[in-house]
């Protein structure tokens, strides 16, 4: 018996001759299951495709049958008297659904009245999906019938049952509907649980015609690629379940940009992978090395960014597209220029490093930036070294070691502005102390994973992931022993600490918000996979 709030039948990729179904109907003294009874349930349940039984009976509404419903159902106070009433056939009937998908014509109809039973009774609402042969009939032969009525379904579809206002004689010929219905439905590719589901939603637009592009799609974890006539890539995509989320574009999503997507759709391509974890990568490596037109949000900068603290006697910040010579210090990298600059403000807020260019004495006075107080620059002569390095030290250790360095100042200033309010000013400081500690964390995060070297871990799933040098390797799922990837070829050379794209800094934080969930354990790594002790502070949100 169903529980409230459990899912039954579990695996919606099931194939539909796996799927046990019961067809119910219902016959009632009214239209509300608030105010009216059920007067008969009608149910024959489906395992495998073959009958497997049959629940009939009539109930006690408690309550007087309107003489309307009589005329239309032949169902007289008289019959009732003796049936039981709803909380005794209730139990019956659900030990008879069991798991099923149960089936029905408006089948929100008779749900509505079964579960305010079931919720009367202490029950609950029952967690079975539902199928809808209505939402079908309507997807399937709308132009082929003058409606969708039961009776007009049931002479359609030349059902030996025919439909007369009896719970078991409608749920029989709901029965031979649907399973005509199903065979319609298998020339579209319909073929497991979830297809059917999805099915009265999709919409007949010129687009779905393509959803065969789809049948060879397997129900496995992988990435996808959607090609154009000319073979371009015009979006890259990943899924738990490849046939089920390709699948779901078809179904009834409006927005312009997957109407746009789908004109243009041509033919799709797929990589299974042994895991979630390595279909993230493949497609943040699939959309950086494709671009593909419809990854808008997450398609990698054409020229990243970076914050070099330059090699001058005089050390100063500075915003670079390369990072080559990073000399003594390199933060990054940044999807944009604007993302740089919130953060080179942030640590322009935190320390009094030098911001002007002009040499050291090259000006008679202080440049506008010492005068106001917010900078210590040697332009006018009056800054010697040992006045100076302090303030590259508390920068370098700031992005190095101890963030607090550099994040703490910033808070105060942005509390300072709120107790003054100066709001907008304060906004300003929060959303650079923001931009700045999550900058800080992607750096520690892409450092301790690099620094580590060969990292070799799995959870408890039983996925598991090789990486080198802050990249992922190789991934393996299941009962596959770890060793059949020790006959590997070599690793990727190792890169400099400073991840050398976006791209690259995005596959670290995924295998390390992989590696620090609960569940994953470390096989080993050639040094020690050691996050620094002082935190990154992140302000709370709001």
């Amino acid at each position: 018996m169903p529980l409230v709030g459990q899912r039954t039948f579990d695996d919606l990729g099931a194939p539909l001759h796996e799927v046990p179904f019961c067809v119910l109907d219902l016959e009632t003294t009214g239209l509300s299951p608030e105010l009216h009874g059920i007067t008969e349930i009608g149910a024959v349940r489906y395992v495998a495709g073959e009958p497997a039984g049959t629940f009939d009976t009539l109930v006690n509404p408690d309550a007087p049958i309107p003489p309307t419903v009589t005329i239309l159902t032949g169902i007289t106070q008289y019959m009732v008297v003796d049936a039981p009433r709803i909380e005794e056939a209730l139990p019956s009937l659900l030990e008879f659904i069991g798991d099923a998908v149960i089936v029905g014509h408006n089948i929100r109809f008779d749900m509505s009245f079964l579960n305010a039973a079931a919720v009367a009774l202490g029950y609950g609402k029952l967690a079975n999906r539902t199928v809808d042969t209505l939402g079908l009939a309507k997807r399937l032969v709308r132009n082929d019938v003058r409606n969708l009525k039961l009776d007009t379904l049931a002479a359609h579809f030349r059902s030996p049952t025919t439909p007369n206002h009896r719970a078991l004689a409608d749920a029989e010929a709901t029965a031979h509907v649907f399973w005509e219905l199903l065979g319609r439905a298998g020339d579209l590719g319909v073929t497991h649980l979830d297809d059917l589901l999805r099915l009265p939603t999709a919409r007949g637009s010129a687009h779905y015609s393509k959803i065969t592009l789809t049948d060879g799609l397997p129900r496995l974890p992988g990435v996808y690629r959607f090609h154009d006539r000319d073979g371009t890539v015009i979006y890259v995509g990943k899924a738990k379940n490849l046939r089920t989320r390709v699948r779901a574009y078809f179904y009834g999503d409006t927005r312009r940009s997957i109407t746009n997507m789908l004109r243009e759709l041509d033919h799709i391509s797929h990589e299974v992978c042994s895991h979630e974890l390595e279909a993230s990568i493949a497609e943040l490596r699939l959309i950086h090395a494709h671009r593909p037109k419809f990854n808008r949000r997450s398609r990698p900068p054409k020229s990243p960014h970076w914050i070099k603290l330059t090699d001058e006697e005089f050390p100063r910040l500075s915003v670079v597209r390369s990072p080559k010579d990073a000399g003594r210090l390199l933060v990054g990298p940044f999807r944009s220029r604007p993302a740089a600059m919130v953060v080179l403000h942030a640590l322009w807020d935190a320390v009094p490093i030098r911001r002007c260019r002009t040499g050291r004495g090259r000006r008679t006075a202080a440049c506008g930036f010492a005068d106001l107080g917010v900078a210590v620059c040697p332009c006018d002569g009056t800054v010697t070294r040992t006045e100076y390095d302090p303030i590259v030290s508390r920068l370098i250790a700031g992005v190095e070691h101890v963030p607090g360095e550099l994040l703490a100042p910033i808070e105060e200033k942005m509390l300072d502005h709120a107790r003054n309010a100066r709001f907008e000013d304060a906004a300003t400081l929060r959303d650079r102390h923001r931009s700045l500690a999550h900058t800080l964390e992607n750096r520690r995060i892409w450092q301790t994973l690099h620094r580590a070297g060969t990292i070799r871990a799995v959870h408890a799933d039983g996925s598991g992931c090789l990486l080198e040098n802050g990249r992922f390797v190789a991934g393996w799922s299941g009962d596959e022993p770890f060793d059949v990837y020790t006959g590997r070829p070599a690793g990727p050379e190792p890169l400099e600490e400073t991840p050398p794209s976006p791209a690259l800094e995005a596959e670290a934080l995924l295998m390390w918000k992989w590696l620090t969930a609960d569940g994953t354990r470390l096989l080993g790594a050639d040094q020690p996979l050691a996050y620094p002790a002082a935190r990154v502070h992140h302000l709370a949100a709001g």
